[in-house]
């Protein structure tokens, strides 16, 4: 079993800066692509980004295109959003995910998830 721990979710106001981090203990972390899902309260579960084993290949869903970025540090086990820009439409909950192929898009497809961590754009 694969586990994702997720963290740097909280509280910001319109137009600040957060960043979240997913961590993937033990050495298989390099052979997962990853993604970055949100579910508002209500509302289906969606891709945000994903990104590549080494990180050469990412995608961006149009909501958060030119606001956030998606990376990877393999050294550290560690995949990051850095959102920017936020707005309150924002909010929701947010989650990591790995998969053992690439260029996935859907919950479906994807083994492993996180926790969760919740994001509030107040505005």
């Amino acid at each position: 079993q694969v586990q994702l721990v997720e963290s740097g979710g909280g509280l910001v106001q319109a137009g600040g800066s957060l960043r979240l981090s997913c961590t993937v203990p033990g050495r298989t972390f390099g052979t997962y692509a990853m993604g970055w899902f949100r579910q508002a309260p209500g509302k289906e579960r969606v891709l945000l980004a994903r990104i590549s084993w080494s990180g050469g290949s990412t995608y961006y869903a149009d909501s958060v295109k030119g606001r956030f970025t998606i990376s990877r540090d393999n050294a550290k086990n560690t995949v990051y959003l850095q959102m920017n820009s936020l707005k309150p439409e924002d909010t929701a909950v947010y989650y990591c995910a790995a998969v053992g192929t690439p260029y996935k898009s859907t919950t479906n497809e994807y083994a492993y998830w996180g926790q969760g961590t919740q994001v509030t754009v107040s505005s």
